[in-house]
């Protein structure tokens, strides 16, 4: 079965060179260079070239590595993983669902709490849209995640991985 890809052309076309190279040639941007390594806005985080939803600031933290960092992503199928032997290593590609974009890599250190991975992402391969600002650029759909309902619900689970 072959999978259908949504690569805009004029997407890819307005990518920056730094952009291009990641999601386009599977590189990496140098650790504490990205945009988003720093940021600690609520909102979440999509496709540089299709627009998918990949990830939220609420599952967002501070690994220390140098890039983005998420314990998991929005939703499981929107993004592909995959065995990445490249560099004489071995580890687990993200990829973009809908546009084969390269994202990054997931690691088994995350929080354990929160289920021990670690979504070791790009900036440069995201575009991060504000929570305030999600209606307007219509992904009005993931206010939901910014509720005091699913924070609660959030560290219920915290709270029964640590039982």
């Amino acid at each position: 079965m072959s999978r259908q890809y949504h690569k805009n052309p004029a997407a890819i076309e307005a990518l920056s060179p730094e952009q291009y190279r990641v999601t386009q040639e599977n590189s990496t941007e140098l650790p504490f260079t990205g945009e988003y390594c720093n940021n600690h806005e609520p909102g979440i985080y999509v496709d540089i070239v299709s627009g998918e939803p990949l990830f939220a600031s609420v599952n967002k933290f501070d690994s220390g590595s140098g890039w983005p960092s998420f314990t998991q992503p929005i939703n499981a199928d929107s993004v592909i993983e995959s065995r990445d032997r490249s560099h004489f290593m071995e580890r687990i590609e993200v990829r973009s669902t809908h546009a084969d974009s390269h994202l990054g890599h997931v690691f088994p250190d995350g929080p354990p709490e929160a289920g021990g991975l670690r979504y070791c992402i790009n900036s440069a391969s995201l575009r991060f849209i504000h929570r305030d600002d999600l209606e307007a650029h219509g992904y009005g759909q993931y206010l939901r995640l910014f509720t005091k309902d699913a924070a609660e619900q959030r560290e219920s689970v915290s709270e029964q991985n640590h039982d």
